[in-house]
């Protein structure tokens, strides 16, 4: 190393005392030091101007020794984020794994993660109120004490559908829910947050149903980091859902706990740059927190894109609280995903996603980020809305196009496919049959909705003879992650277990921001150390 490297002026007077074999010189030795994240780096200047590291020895102010030319702190991945984060969900990581619709995210992910020490939400939309009491009896049976969350999706076209599952949440102790795909607050989401205070004797106010706010834009953002709607509480108690000192202590309260800001995600998403939206919508809470004076400021989260341990770290250096993950743990064993789609999600690259309709918001025209790599859904899906915005009814398509419909991607006829749909909302949400059958263009809303329903259905359950309608949300972070782990243990997917992945994860960016410190001291480290060495844990 050259002498007159650049270094920070109060390192000028210290130096560095102990064993000459303590010093580490060559690249592996150098390595050993970096990866003891429970130990001090030391930077040194040996006689022969040489760079050396070590975590060993002493420092001193005596001009005796080597020269100090650089250190960084311990750094464990535990210390990374918002401590108030870990507290309030009872973690030891500041990461949390995000839902992932009809328990892909499942009851065996969560209880994996919360085991570890990590915070998993429970793929919970699309299921019906039965199958979510029996993944809530299964996650509370392992971990009766957390940590563990279930998720609430907005669902405008099937609003009994939230409802349910803001009852059976109350009604079973449920304390965490990660609400996504809101686009503006309804009454069940309300319900659920404002039942669970209470004024404790000292006047505090108990918030005993936390919620995660999930969101891309400001106007949505700044709803949840106000307190809940004076129409909606003045509405909910009236029905008796909430009492009326609930309602006046709902003033004094945010609508969530922590708000995750989701950029360029799977599934829901806009596609948005987490670099330009954290730091924004940080400014818009800090804003709101001022003029509310709520006791525990809203934390922000980020998700989108969080795919290695360097997207990690740039997410908590723009200052997110936590991070969220959620495309590569659909790679993981344990996610409900089927195996041939978990080998599809570990051949992704960063290119290989695009948008397709959602089933849950089809007549919207919302859209969801799926992989395009070895599936020709999102292709087929498309098609099935540019019918439904040419043509008002089933009937009116032309008989070409239904014929080749019923044999290239419903492979019934569509008569039969009507049949099955309305059995299916008869169980799940009676009303859509109603309005189905006194308006022909919501017919056909719900004709093609089962394509794009049982399109995901078929990839979980890795559906034989479907794979090229397997619809799989996926996002850009599933391509970073392959890159990442190129040539190490986890590229193979049986080795892909969703809490050493979170670890590694976590680890890999407490190692790049030591790295980041070092650097900014003007140590040259040598370009194979700025890269997170990934190791079997166990």
């Amino acid at each position: 190393m050259n002498r007159n490297s650049p270094q920070p002026s109060f390192l000028n007077q210290f130096f560095w005392q102990g064993p000459g074999d303590a010093v580490a010189l060559d690249i592996n030795a150098m390595q050993a030091v970096l990866e003891d994240l429970t130990s001090p780096v030391w930077a040194v200047r040996t006689p022969e101007g040489k760079l050396g590291l070590t975590s060993a020895g002493t420092i001193t102010c005596a001009d005796q020794g080597l020269p100090l030319i650089g250190m960084a702190a311990p750094l464990l991945p535990e210390s990374l984020g918002d401590a108030g984060f870990l507290a309030a969900h009872g973690v030891r990581y500041a990461y949390a794994a995000g839902a992932m619709a009809n328990g892909i995210a499942s009851t065996r992910m969560v209880i994996t993660l919360g085991q570890a020490g990590f915070l998993g939400s429970y793929g919970a939309a699309g299921m019906i109120v039965e199958r979510l009491e029996e993944a809530i009896t299964e996650i509370q049976s392992a971990l009766p004490n957390g940590p563990y969350a279930f998720n609430l999706i907005n669902s405008p076209n099937e609003p009994a559908m939230e409802r349910n599952a803001v009852e059976c949440y109350l009604r079973r102790g449920v304390h965490t829910i990660e609400a996504s795909a809101y686009l503006d607050l309804t009454a069940p989401l309300v319900q659920y947050r404002v039942a669970g205070l209470r004024q404790l004797p000292n006047g505090e106010i108990q918030i005993n149903n936390r919620v995660i706010g999930k969101c891309s834009r400001k106007e949505v953002a700044r709803r949840f980091l106000q307190p809940a709607p004076t129409e909606l509480l003045k509405t909910l108690v009236s029905e008796g859902k909430i009492t009326a000192e609930q309602a006046h202590l709902a003033q004094f309260v945010p609508m969530a706990d922590d708000l995750t800001i989701e950029a360029d995600s799977g599934g829901h998403t806009d596609r948005r740059p987490l670099v330009n939206l954290i730091p924004s919508l940080i400014a818009l809470r800090d804003q709101l927190q001022q003029q509310h004076q709520f006791v525990t400021p809203v934390r922000i989260g980020a998700a989108g894109g969080i795919g290695s341990p360097a997207a990690a770290l740039a997410a908590f250096s723009l200052g997110a609280a936590y991070v969220v993950t959620g495309s590569i743990n659909q790679a993981c064993i344990e996610s409900g995903a089927s195996e041939h789609t978990r080998k599809l999600l570990s051949q992704v690259e960063m290119t290989d996603v695009t948008m397709a309709p959602a089933a849950d918001m089809f007549e919207m025209g919302v859209k969801v980020q799926v992989l395009k790599r070895g599936t020709m859904f999102a292709m087929r899906a498309g098609r099935l809305y540019e019918l439904y915005t040419r043509y008002n009814s089933i009937e009116e398509l032309p008989a070409e196009e239904r014929e080749k419909l019923e044999r290239t991607i419903f492979r019934r006829n569509l008569d039969e496919v009507w049949e099955d749909t309305a059995r299916f909302f008869q169980q799940r949400d009676p009303r859509q049959i109603e309005r189905a059958l006194k308006d022909p263009h919501q017919k056909m809303a719900l004709i093609f909705r089962w394509y794009l329903g049982l399109s995901s259905r078929w990839s979980n359950q890795g559906e034989v003879g479907r794979e090229m309608d397997y619809q799989i949300w996926c996002g850009p972070s599933m391509g970073a992650f392959n890159d990442w782990v190129r040539g190490s243990y986890l590229e193979a997917i049986e080795n892909r277990r969703v809490a050493d992945v979170a670890q590694q994860l976590m680890r890999g960016t407490a190692y790049l921001q030591r790295i980041e410190i070092l650097k900014s001291q003007g140590i040259p480290l040598p370009a194979s150390l700025r890269v997170f060495p990934i190791r079997p844990l166990h």
